[in-house]
């Protein structure tokens, strides 16, 4: 197995590993792109809660037995410009809904905030350990629809440290990386968004993988209130735990199932989480 191989199939589960976050923070990947190597990958993922911490921590179902569910769906791509440089980009589309007993559901569904990044690789240790930077601008796409997003554009700066080794026989890949985010406006709230992975090979030929990771935003604003829908709320704490699959059909396409569950929060839902993307690669060098 060649290294670009093994390399290839590590970039593949670290990043769909965050695409099943719930914080929808898609470009992680401390790995590099082969230069002129296009990634496009398209993913739904489903996001449901019926109870929520408190602002002080404490678990409680909704009022009247309610549930908020969101379906998403996400296309993700990355393009290796050269060696160093890698642009990324996420579109997403989500369908939220919320029911309480004796009330008509409330739904909502629309394009949300559009994310462009440019990301900086800014060194390696003998090939085997990986070092970047990146920045990353949100942009909404709705205009009088606060049941998608706050509706304000944004910054984040994020570094990932990413490295590949093994245990036994097995090969074995992790990644972790810290974000900056700020949103721009009244109240915009300022965010840390952290993320660690860690997977292994199941089978010689990187055709099977399974992952473990934990996630989590910390963000903090002067609007304290609580909103059922994770995108619209403003001072919020979670740690998610996640554990993922995939499977790779050839060098070019994988499919990958990820579940997740919130495990301790504040001023937000007890989410429960599941996704399913696919990942195709495109050579143009």
């Amino acid at each position: 197995m060649s290294l670009l191989k093994t390399f290839t199939k590590t970039l593949s589960v670290t990043l769909i590993l965050f695409l099943a976050t719930q914080s929808s923070s898609y470009a992680d990947g401390g790995f590099p792109v082969r230069p002129g190597r296009l990634l496009i990958s398209p993913s739904v993922s489903y996001f449901f809660a019926n109870s929520q911490w408190d602002s002080t921590g404490v678990k409680k179902r909704f009022p009247d037995n309610g549930k908020f569910s969101s379906v998403g769906i996400t296309l993700y791509s990355e393009y290796g410009i050269s060696r160093r440089f890698a642009v990324v980009a996420s579109l997403p589309y989500v369908i939220n809904k919320y029911t309480q007993d004796g009330t008509p559901a409330t739904t909502s569904s629309g394009l949300a905030d559009l994310e462009t990044g440019l990301r900086y690789y800014l060194a390696n240790i003998d090939f085997v350990y990986y070092f970047s930077i990146q920045g990353t601008a949100i942009t909404p796409l709705y205009t009088n629809n606060p049941s998608l997003g706050y509706g304000e554009e944004g910054a984040e700066l994020k570094l990932a440290f990413s490295g590949t080794g093994h245990l036994g026989e097995l090969s074995t890949y992790f990644n972790v990386s810290d974000g900056a985010r700020q949103y721009f406006g009244t109240n915009g709230p300022w965010q840390n968004r952290y993320n660690g992975t860690f997977g292994l090979t199941l089978d010689e030929d990187f055709m099977n993988q399974v992952s473990v990771g934990v996630s989590g935003i910390n963000s903090f604003s002067d609007d304290k209130k609580f909103s059922v829908i994770p995108e619209t709320d403003k001072y919020f704490s979670f740690l998610q735990a996640s554990l993922s699959y995939g499977h790779s059909f050839t060098r070019e396409i994988s499919l990958f199932a990820s579940a997740g569950q919130f495990l301790t929060g504040r001023n937000t839902g007890v989410g429960t989480t599941f996704s399913l993307a696919f990942i195709y690669r495109l050579d143009y060098r």
